[in-house]
């Protein structure tokens, strides 16, 4: 367990979420989520080495918007933290993204869920944002990069695309793995989360 640093001399296996649940441009919103994992693979020093299949999931918080689709990835990179999560926000304003209302519906949304093992800025900060409660999650926006993301292990639309390629991945803080994430969650929660077909 790595506590505020990094050393970038080598690659990093990280997870990052794709979601979107509003059309851009021309594209709908599946074609919304390759586009932006299409730019991903694209960028420099960033390799998509795994990722999940694409999965209709409800708007959180529930009637927030239409269903979104998502999926994670598993990427290799020399970036570190705040470099990667910079990119991604590039990738998000390019394909549209408006930051405005927190948890609204969104034409892209791209989550830096882990880099390696690191824990950002550290346990005790970590804590304090796995521990709050959904309300002031709502109200709060963290003024640095927190890793691993706060609600991951909250998320149902995060663990069970993780499930495809990552049961046995574990969270640097807790030392769960998804799969022990994902049965501490609500059976309907879950079952609600469904896989998208070609035709879909």
């Amino acid at each position: 367990m790595l506590q505020g640093t990094y050393v970038h001399n080598s690659s990093t296996k990280c997870l990052v979420a794709v979601g979107s649940n509003l059309e851009s441009r021309a594209l709908g919103v599946k074609e919304t989520v390759g586009f932006a994992l299409e730019l991903l693979a694209a960028a420099e020093n960033v390799s998509i080495v795994r990722r999940s299949r694409f999965f209709r999931t409800p708007a959180f918080p529930a009637d927030s918007g239409p269903d979104f689709v998502n999926a994670v990835v598993e990427v290799e990179t020399t970036l570190p933290p705040e470099a990667l999560l910079a990119l991604l926000h590039r990738i998000e304003a390019e394909i549209g993204r408006e930051r405005r209302e927190r948890w609204a519906a969104r034409v892209i949304d791209l989550d830096l869920l882990s880099h390696g093992d690191l824990i950002l800025p550290d346990a005790t900060v970590l804590d304090q944002w796995m521990r709050m409660p959904v309300e002031d999650q709502r109200r709060r926006v963290p003024d640095r990069l927190i890793l691993p993301h706060p609600r991951l292990q909250d998320r149902a639309f995060v663990l069970v695309p993780l499930m495809d390629f990552a049961a046995e991945w574990r969270h640097p803080a807790t030392g769960l793995k998804v799969s022990e994430m994902l049965a501490a969650l609500p059976v309907g929660e879950v079952s609600e989360i469904v896989a998208l077909t070609g035709s879909d």
